[in-house]
């Protein structure tokens, strides 16, 4: 079985995986981080969302063997102690209920934020779109994002 190096939370990682085992469940069964979630295996909720490369990606949908030399960032690796401006936001908000969705709509917005400080309501949208809420907190969800907004621009 080959071996793979990967940069993940800016630590490198060894890892011996079949090349098409999805990152998701590297992530998750073979490093214990289980911050990133299963949620459906077909890229259809967003629930298993990292950040590549400074893009949201769904984990379930790359394989580990394309992951090599790229820079992943999962929620574990946002901040160590929770200041992350999305974070700090979504405590603010009081956004989750069941909460299972949400690092992956935390993912989806950090990468948002971190390409464009100051995203307009349809980016917003559009960025947050692919990721499913069952609990239905959307308005919770902007409303976090709008005051990450405002941290990230004092």
């Amino acid at each position: 079985m080959p071996i793979f190096n990967l940069n993940i939370n800016n630590k490198s990682y060894s890892v011996e995986a079949e090349s098409d085992m999805p990152l998701l469940w590297v992530l998750r069964d073979l490093l214990g981080l289980t911050g990133t979630k299963y949620g459906c295996g077909v890229a259809s909720c967003g629930a298993c969302t990292v950040i590549m490369d400074g893009n949201a990606v769904y984990s379930c949908q790359r394989q580990v063997g394309a992951c090599v030399n790229k820079k992943i960032t999962t929620i574990e690796g946002l901040s160590e102690d929770g200041s992350h401006p999305v974070q700090q936001a979504w405590q603010k908000a009081g956004v989750p209920q069941c909460g299972y969705c949400q690092p992956g709509q935390m993912m989806a917005a950090a990468a948002l934020l971190a390409k464009n400080k100051q995203p307009g309501e349809d980016m917003i949208t559009a960025a947050m779109s692919d990721n499913l809420c069952r609990c239905g907190t959307y308005h919770r969800i902007k409303a976090a994002i709008h005051i990450a907004i405002e941290d990230i621009n004092k």
